[in-house]
This record gives C-alpha cells, structure tokens and sequence, in this order.
C-alpha cells in the first residue's frame, strides 16, 4: 500500500480546527463534523481537549446556543 502524501487528518484534528476558529464552534456543529453523537463531543472536549492536550476551552452563550472554542495559551 503507498502511503498518502500531504498531512493527515483524523476526526480530533477537523475538531480542533473548528475549535481555534475565532468564532468557535457549537456541539451541533461538532456533531456533524465528526459524525459523533453529542454526548460522545461532550467528551472529547472534557476529556482530550482538556485533559489531556491541557488546551483552555472557553464557552459562550449566545443567541439561545452555547459556543466553544480553544484560546491561545499565554505566554509566560
């Protein structure tokens, strides 16, 4: 089998891109990106954004939607 050139993308990194957009990203819009139920993105935010990539998740409330994104880590 040859191997593909390029970078390789896997559902987490579609949902980190859509979580460093400066606009963020609502659970629906996570759902659907990555083909997962809600309550499996729920968890992806908890436990890999989170936990372990140790990324700062924010939320936002707006227009009767909650909206996630990560923000840049400061720099010490």
């Amino acid at each position: 089998m040859a191997a593909k050139a390029g970078k390789r993308t896997n559902k987490q990194a579609k949902l980190l891109d859509l979580l460093r957009h400066p606009a963020g990203a609502t659970i629906a819009a996570l759902s659907d990106a990555s083909g997962w139920q809600q309550h499996s993105v729920r968890g992806f935010l908890a436990g890999v954004v989170r936990k372990r990539l140790g990324l700062e998740l924010v939320s936002s409330f707006e227009a009767d939607q909650r909206t996630y994104r990560v923000v840049p880590a400061k720099q010490a």
